[in-house]
């Protein structure tokens, strides 16, 4: 059974750092995407960042360079590193994992498989 759990989120001021963890529980190798997706209030729902089954990280333009997604297989946790946070990043980030190969942040969110409940972050 898949289950994925965030936390980290929080309250922040503009230029500073947050890190995002996910627990991957039940995610195996059938899962060949996973990643960060996040919805502002009133917004749709955007991807972030995503990691392929290769380890090959791709980012949405907005958080390129100042966000970072790692892997740890080890512990079945995924992390999002965030830096230099800007007011306009502040929403709800959820986690993702999926068995398409397709794998990157202009994934359809309608066709994710899983996703967790999410974790807030709020940049003033």
């Amino acid at each position: 059974q898949v289950q994925l759990v965030e936390s980290g989120g929080g309250s922040v001021e503009a230029g500073g750092s947050l890190r995002l963890s996910c627990e991957l529980s039940g995610v195996g190798y059938s899962m060949h995407c996973v990643g960060w997706y996040r919805q502002a209030e009133g917004k749709e729902r955007e991807g972030v960042a995503t990691l392929d089954s290769d380890g090959s990280a791709t980012y949405a333009d907005s958080v390129k360079g100042r966000f970072t997604i790692r892997r740890d297989k080890a512990s079945n946790m995924l992390y999002l590193q965030m830096t230099r946070l800007r007011p306009e990043d502040s929403a709800m980030y959820y986690c993702m994992a999926d068995r398409g190969y397709y794998c990157a942040p202009d994934r359809t969110t309608s066709s994710v498989d899983y996703w967790g409940k999410g974790t807030q972050v709020t940049v003033s």
